[in-house]
């Protein structure tokens, strides 16, 4: 029973080698690739390898792809084998008839076609006519081996190729169904689709020529051109260069996504030679896959300019939601001025390798992605920011990587925007100490000693009263602590985040989970404010007793900041009434007249001590 290779060749692609074979036995890192013990003979000590596309046992010689794999593993043929992976892929199994027999012919007949016409724009390169695009590959600093290696061609001025291939019984149609000549408004052949343009050949994972890609010299558009969409090529399914990236990586090399076909190229000769590319579209789902199955952490090279930017913002919102402890991306962003190719060119190879080096995790990437631009945001701007950076934290699919990735965005978040913690140094008056977290020992005035203990209080309260966290987290965020206190303001800010009541009981379980437990005991020794809500509702000892409290002890430590904040809010409020704003109603919120309340206290004379 035959069957389609355009078919086969989808069913491996969407069969992860690594997840069929580990079903049964347990895989180990290998490098980039997995080992375990030979499920076909008898063994101590690992010598089967499982790469992205095949396997090979170095001990008895057990050799093959996914399809292989289940006809030795499970004794079945090799059309059972193929109808149990496509099942398990979601893909129908064609049926054995005439026209699909013809369509394989087909196929093998356009890989002919699109081989002839190769060595055709090969052979033009280096005819007269070629001699521009020759002139242009060599500029860019391109060795005659480097042309060799790729391909690259000229594909001349559109007019001969027909009678040329017509003696290879090559018709204009077998043409237009190899995505080389275009078509009219009835479908009938018009014209080549490349001329006078370099060209570039595109083949598949195998090496297999599928498609050609072009540029122009001149000032036409698209000044880069690829062949349309045919029964070989799918832009969305490959990546130019895999081939040579593949058999790069698998001896070690990074595997670097650029831009540009000349940016592969570039990296190629200069020894990275696990460049590729994506054809014109942005980086997909099945791409991805592609890259993730020659390595669990590629690197994407954009360039540093704007459309880098929306690029590297698209990739990472795809990203995210196929995201597993076993596969990530990296970034390496350049300078605006700079591409693979033109760094390499004006500043060698050692500045590439720098770059590359130098690339950050997706999580970094993504973080100053949605930051850029934000300088010192307002209230509304940092809740929507934090808002947004838990929201595509939970696009990851496995909770615990999840868990990790809104951990990590929320301790960036507080350590850029949390008073003192962002690249903008905070303003400081000539002669003013430093914030407490930062000052080294023995440089505390007397008053801010005093205010640890109460800073100690601030915190024992949240510990016992953690739902009073929403209502005075944006403060509680903007204090310098001490490090001890900062560690269980991060692990509490975190909490906040997960998707479980405020309980104490709740709180005291991610503490211990997370081995602040001694230095939560000592900063529950302080005393407590005064004993709350005897005699009273729950609800109104919160609303009253407990959130009051915080806020009297948040003015003793940083009065002028509590008075500026509290007066901006009273502005805002009456702002929002005069315009319409609040709904009909013209009384201030009771968490605006709790901290109301404080400050008049406090402003009537109990101790304060002023920042500064």
């Amino acid at each position: 029973m035959a069957f389609d290779a355009a078919f086969l060749d989808e069913l491996r692609n969407r069969t992860p080698l690594a997840s069929l074979i580990g079903r049964r036995n347990k895989l180990v890192r290998s490098g980039r690739n997995w080992k375990t013990c030979c499920p076909f003979h008898g063994e101590k000590t690992p010598s089967f390898y499982v790469y992205d596309d095949h396997f090979h046992c170095f001990g008895c010689g057990a050799h093959g792809d996914a399809i292989s794999f289940v006809m030795q593993s499970d004794g079945r043929s090799f059309p059972e084998a193929v109808e149990q992976l496509a099942a398990e892929a979601g893909l129908e199994v064609p049926k054995q008839d005439p026209r699909s027999e013809a369509r394989a012919r087909e196929v093998k007949s356009l890989g002919d076609v699109l081989s002839l016409v190769q060595a055709s724009y090969r052979r033009r390169l280096f005819l007269p006519e070629g001699r521009e695009g020759l002139a242009y590959l060599r500029g860019r600093g391109l060795s005659d081996a480097t042309i060799e290696r790729f391909g690259l061609g000229w594909s001349g001025d559109g007019r001969h190729l027909v009678e040329e291939l017509r003696a290879h019984d090559v018709t204009p149609e077998m043409l237009v169904q190899a995505g080389i000549l275009r078509v009219d408004d009835r479908g009938q052949p018009k014209g080549e689709l490349f001329f006078n343009r370099v060209t570039f050949p595109i083949r598949d994972r195998r090496g297999k020529l599928i498609s050609f890609g072009a540029r122009t010299l001149g000032d036409g558009q698209p000044k880069y051109l690829n062949g349309p969409e045919t029964a070989l090529f799918s832009k969305r399914r490959t990546l130019y260069n895999l081939d040579l990236a593949r058999e790069a990586v698998h001896k070690g090399a990074e595997l670097v996504v650029v831009e540009g076909y000349m940016d592969v190229i570039a990296l190629d000769q200069a020894g990275f030679g696990g460049a590729v590319a994506p054809l014109g579209t942005a980086l997909g789902e099945e791409q991805l896959d592609l890259l993730w199955r020659m390595t669990p952490s590629p690197i994407l090279c954009l360039d540093g300019d704007a459309a880098g930017a929306r690029a590297a913002l698209r990739v990472c919102e795809v990203a995210l939601s196929l995201l597993s402890p076993e596969r990530t991306l990296r970034f390496c962003r350049l300078d605006p001025k700079d591409d693979p190719d033109s760094l390499i060119r004006t500043r060698g190879v050692a500045a590439m390798k720098e770059a590359l080096s130098g690339a950050t995790s997706l999580a970094t990437e993504l973080f100053g992605l949605m930051t850029g631009g934000m300088v010192d945001p307002g209230p509304d701007q940092r809740a929507a920011l934090r808002e947004k950076l838990v929201a595509l934290s939970k696009l990851i699919p496995d909770r615990a990587l999840a868990s990790e990735y809104r951990s990590t965005f929320l301790d960036m978040f507080f350590a850029r925007f949390r008073r003192g913690g962002g690249s903008k140094k905070p303003f400081q008056k000539k002669g003013a100490p430093l914030p407490l977290s930062t000052q080294a020992p023995g440089e505390m005035r007397h008053i801010e000693q005093g205010s640890v203990e109460r800073l100690n209080i601030l915190t024992a309260m949240l510990l016992r009263y953690p739902d009073i966290l929403p209502e005075v987290e944006q403060a509680y965020s903007s204090l310098a602590l001490p490090v001890d206190l900062d560690r269980i303001r991060s692990a509490l800010l975190d909490w906040s985040c997960q998707d479980e009541d405020l309980t104490e009981e709740n709180c005291h379980r991610w503490i211990e989970a997370h081995g602040l437990t001694d230095i939560v005991a000592a900063v529950t020794e302080s005393p407590m404010p005064r004993e709350v809500g005897l005699g009273k509702d729950r609800d109104e000892v919160l609303k009253i007793d407990v959130v009051e409290s915080w806020w009297h002890f948040y003015g003793l430590v940083n009065f002028r900041n509590f008075e500026r904040e509290v007066a901006n809010d009273i502005q805002a409020t009456i702002m929002q009434v005069y315009s319409g704003g609040g709904g009909g109603d013209s009384s201030f919120p009771e968490s605006l007249l709790a901290r109301m309340r404080v400050l008049e206290a406090l402003r009537r004379g109990e101790d304060v001590e002023e920042e500064g």
